[in-house]
């Protein structure tokens, strides 16, 4: 059990939804990034072979829209979780595969790619407190 000052703080809606905000802000970064600069966006499908460019550069821009807005508004905070985690886990290996990369950017990429496990677990965890939340409050 935490300490009762733990609990203040980690029970306050301030601290949640600033967690939330922080938690999130890889991915609206990057759809205020994308949105703004689509053509350029557009570019980055076609340069890792995401075909139809069009497609994907949509798929992605939802993806990153929906998974942020239900974890910040928490409902559903699940599917916004795994949306997001599923889409970082997936970049992985079509724009960071360091194993077949040789030196500072193979080694730059590892450390991206640890960043986005890291990413993936904190979303994890998102899902796991927003369960506990719900069947407390069932």
């Amino acid at each position: 059990m935490a300490p009762n000052w733990v609990n203040a703080i980690t029970d306050n809606r301030l601290f949640q939804v600033l967690a939330r905000i922080v938690l999130t802000t890889p991915f609206w970064a990057a759809l205020i990034e994308h949105g703004t600069g689509f053509g350029a966006w557009l570019g980055t499908m076609a340069h890792f072979n995401l075909n139809p460019p069009l497609l994907f550069a949509i798929f992605t821009l939802l993806t990153l829209l929906v998974g942020t807005v239900l974890i910040f508004i928490d409902k559903w905070t699940w599917l916004g979780a795994a949306l997001l985690g599923g889409f970082t886990a997936l970049t992985i290996p079509i724009a960071h595969a360091f194993w077949a990369m040789k030196g500072p950017q193979a080694h730059t990429e590892f450390y991206t790619v640890l960043e986005h496990i890291a990413l993936v677990g904190g979303l994890m965890v998102m899902a796991i407190y927003a369960g506990d939340r719900a069947r407390s409050k069932a």
